[in-house]
């Protein structure tokens, strides 16, 4: 009988298995055991693979906050660095985990799913395909949840996932309107409404609605019960204050921050203190207390790893109160600690270039530009800002350099011989003094590296042996370069490096060797030359430092005849040294009020020329820059200046420039963008004779200066308006060389290698077209015939002509110009239009007309040749 049960037992527990493995089986045992499968098999490893996911994006997250943050902290690296897409294999995983679930275990019976774990393998699939970067695919999986699952405990979730994937395709008014009904509903858990409050806020941010997306985060950090979240959420709503420039509110957000302290991570309480101070008034705050507190921070352990933060930060605010030793010393220190925050270092680089600029030192600061240019962003405005400085630096450092020697060579030919061997024994003697020190410090290493052979039980190694000692040990010795300072003295250089050891190895040469000619053997005796050895020292302990001195006191550069004898002595060489001199100061002045906007400095170089009586031609220029330089920074003297112009150069066209004379427009005034910005206008209003007329008074008036390529490029184009493709194609070929370097130069160089040769290729045709037009020749705007004709057309246009005609007054020469029907299909129509025009008596246009397709038009515009035209028409 037990035999018996037990063989009955085995096929009914099959059964059983068999019943629960069905997904079609609406029962209790098949919906606990699919759904036990689900979560705890699948999801569970399926999860396990999204965490891990999600934190190896988090490790390599770093928040730029430079910038104002996301307010969603996970963003994507979408490529590597060799601009590859990425991916990353525990999302796929994931979502191979919830494909899975979805395929063996969902249970549809009657258009019902009964596993209740499947709408957690579809929110897992979305969230999955959402870090993979796969959007559109993600958007289904949320949406199935929605249309699919409406009582799911998810459905919120999902909602907010879903909105969230709309935000990344672009979707920001959907997303507001979906989060807004959302948000309609009284019955959000918390932690759902704080988390669609601040996707509202990041959808608002993204067009550009700040209030609105203030009022969103304010709501999202009152209801919120994430610790992290409230630190991000403030930040960033005191970034979204300083951008509305409400600082005190700002700062109250950033107090928020701070006072979280530990339970927040690190880097938002740092950034935190960092707006602060960057709010901080120097003028009025509190100075000793904000340096009490940035130093206390500065000796926090915990603080090690923003070190380099903390130093930039102080730095800046020593920058602001002009001690220029303090911020130097903090921005290197910033910059000796900064790791992998490229733009803190370009910060860093562009202050210190900053600090040596106003110092007048253009050498170093275009050093540190260089270094600012490599870690900037090359697509950023300040990039080409920074670029467009040290370019200017470029000029800046040649002219300098020809200035202060110049200038330098000039003031010792000025004085007397006496006063001139003063001058150098002078400069002789601070030379010989910086020569001692090195050479003591030369002996100093040279006892130091004997102390150590002495204690290493070596022999004491000579490296100027003449023999076997001149190998290897000679590249051990120490140098006299003219940067090293006694500290480095005992740098390991090259022995022919340094001169000083090179004269003192001579010595030595000689005294055990005499003259040799350079050539083979030289060790045997009869290749001596023949000398007189009585004159070389033959005592064989000869100190080195003697010899050294000895070297020292053979330096041509310790005579002053060595100078004296370089000076220009003719007075042709003497004024072309003044003239090059006096060139530089004006070029200085000039990119300094041009380029550099340093107008103090300008007008100090132009005044400095003006004293080194320069040439004429130079005179009228400087007093002209120099009015519009003191018309910015000191008006008193403006009035001077123009005086000056008026009375001494009456006729010039400066002094008509300043006072206005034979200008139909004031194009003159404000900076020369400015000026630039009024012609364009009347450019583009079709007002070609002024815009001609001016630009011949502008491009004198701002002669050498920066802006007058833009002046030549315009005026390339108007002539082109005005009299056809090869007077334009001439004007180009001008600006293209003369100004090659420019961006206007370039444009005028694309322009005759691409657009020029494609427009002179085009030529009249008699192909058919749909489109033609009636010209009336006419002169100007203000002619009377031009006013009865356009009269007569307009009033017929607005009368009598069909709705898709219309007319145009269009510019043709300075002097003639056409009256313009357009919207004819056939020349036949055209030729009728014009003879009602010119025999209805209502109308009675007096005017000839012309017939023209639309295509041979453009090239009568193009070219200026009408009469080529109906020359053609005869044929």
């Amino acid at each position: 009988m037990k035999n018996s049960n037990c063989r009955l037992l085995f096929p009914f527990g099959c059964l059983v298995l068999l019943v629960a493995c069905s997904t079609k089986k609406d029962t209790f045992l098949s919906r606990s055991s699919h759904s036990l499968a689900t979560e705890y098999n699948i999801l569970y490893n399926g999860q396990i693979a999204l965490d891990q996911g999600v934190k190896d994006i988090k490790q390599n997250l770093t928040d730029n906050f430079w910038t104002r943050l996301p307010v969603e902290k996970m963003q994507f690296n979408t490529t590597d660095d060799a601009g590859v897409k990425t991916s990353n294999p525990n999302f796929t995983i994931a979502e191979e985990k919830a494909t899975k679930a979805i395929q063996k275990h969902s249970m549809s019976i009657k258009g019902r799913e009964r596993n209740t774990q499947i709408d957690e393998a579809y929110l897992l699939l979305g969230k999955a395909r959402y870090y993979d970067q796969r959007f559109i695919p993600a958007l289904d999986a949320f949406n199935f949840i929605l249309y699919k699952y409406t009582n799911s405990s998810n459905i919120y979730e999902a909602r907010i996932w879903r909105e969230k994937t709309n935000m990344r395709l672009g979707n920001d008014a959907l997303v507001i309107n979906n989060m807004r009904l959302l948000l309609a509903n009284k019955q959000l858990k918390k932690q759902v409404f704080a988390d669609a409050n601040a996707l509202l806020a990041e959808a608002f941010l993204n067009i550009q609605e700040k209030d609105s997306a203030v009022a969103k985060l304010k709501l999202a950090i009152e209801y919120t019960t994430k610790n992290d979240d409230k630190g991000r959420y403030n930040f960033i709503l005191g970034q979204l204050y300083e951008e509305l420039s409400q600082k005190d509110s700002a700062r109250e957000r950033y107090n928020n921050v701070i006072d979280l302290h530990r339970k927040i991570e690190r880097k938002y309480l740092i950034q935190a203190h960092l707006r602060k101070a960057e709010l901080f008034d120097s003028t009025k705050g509190d100075t000793t207390a904000f340096v009490k507190h940035f130093n206390k921070l500065i000796a926090d352990r915990e603080n090690r790893p923003f070190l380099d933060l903390l130093n930039y930060q102080m730095g800046v605010f020593y920058d602001q109160q002009g001690k220029q030793v303090h911020a130097t010393k903090y921005y290197n220190q910033s910059l000796n600690q900064a790791k992998d925050d490229d733009y803190l270092i370009a910060s860093d680089y562009r202050n210190l270039g900053n600090l040596y600029f106003k110092d007048a030192k253009y050498l170093t600061a275009s050093k540190y530009y260089d270094s600012t240019l490599v870690r900037l962003n090359p697509k950023t405005r300040e990039f080409l800002r920074i670029k467009k400085v040290r370019t200017d630096l470029d000029e800046v450092i040649y002219y300098e350099d020809i200035a202060v020697r110049n200038d330098s060579i000039l003031k010792v030919v000025a004085l007397s011989s006496e006063d001139r061997i003063v001058y150098y024994q002078t400069y002789i003697d601070k030379i010989k003094k910086a020569d001692e020190v090195k050479l003591k410090a030369i002996e100093e290493a040279k006892e130091k590296q004997k102390n150590i052979d002495r204690n290493n039980n070596l022999p004491g190694l000579d490296p100027l042996a003449p023999a076997s000692g001149f190998g290897n040990k000679l590249q051990t010795l120490p140098t006299l370069g003219t940067e090293s300072s006694t500290a480095s003295a005992g740098n390991a250089l090259f022995y022919f490096y340094n001169p000083t050891t090179v004269a003192y190895g001579k010595i030595i040469f000689k005294k055990n060797w005499g003259n040799r000619t350079a050539n083979g053997n030289w060790r045997v005796s009869t290749q001596k030359n023949d000398i007189d050895l009585n004159n070389i020292p033959t005592n064989d302990s000869i100190d080195g430092e003697i010899a050294t001195k000895d070297a020292l006191a053979m330096k041509p550069e310790y005579s002053t005849d060595f100078y004296i004898k370089n000076l220009p002595k003719t007075a042709m060489e003497i004024a072309s040294l003044a003239k090059e001199r006096n060139t530089a100061y004006y070029q200085l002045g000039v990119i300094y009020k041009e380029k550099l906007k340093e107008y103090n400095l300008a007008a100090a170089k132009l005044e400095q020329l003006l004293k080194n009586d320069p040439e004429e031609k130079l005179i009228l220029p400087t007093h002209y820059n120099l009015y519009k330089i003191y018309q910015i920074i000191a008006p008193e003297k403006a009035a001077a200046s123009k005086q000056f112009i008026l009375s001494k150069y009456p006729e010039s066209r400066y002094a008509q420039i300043i006072s206005n004379v034979n200008q139909d427009k004031d194009f003159n005034q404000g900076t020369p963008d400015d000026v630039y910005n009024k012609l364009y206008a009347e450019y583009e209003k079709g007002d070609y004779a002024t815009v001609l007329t001016s630009l011949e008074n502008l491009i004198t008036q701002y002669s050498a200066e920066e802006i007058v390529s833009k002046f030549e490029l315009l005026k390339a184009t108007t002539i082109g308006k005005v009299e056809g493709l090869q007077a334009y194609k001439k004007n180009l070929q001008f600006v293209a060389t003369n100004y090659p370097n420019t961006a206007e130069g370039k444009s005028a160089t694309l322009t005759l290698n691409k657009d020029i040769p494609t427009l002179e290729a085009l030529a009249f045709t008699k192909v058919p077209s749909n489109k033609w037009n009636i010209l009336y020749r006419v002169g100007t705007l203000s002619d009377e015939q031009t006013t009865i004709v356009e009269a007569k057309i307009k009033k017929w246009i607005a009368t009598t002509a069909s709705p898709n005609m219309s007319y145009s007054f269009d510019n043709y020469t300075l002097k003639d110009n056409f009256i313009t029907i357009h919207g004819l299909r056939s020349e036949a129509d055209a030729i009728d239009i014009a003879n009602y025009l010119k025999n209805t008596k209502e109308f009675s246009v007096p005017a000839a007309y012309i017939t023209i397709s639309t295509d041979n038009y453009k090239i009568v515009q193009i070219n200026k040749n009408l009469e080529d035209y109906l020359e053609f028409k005869k044929q």
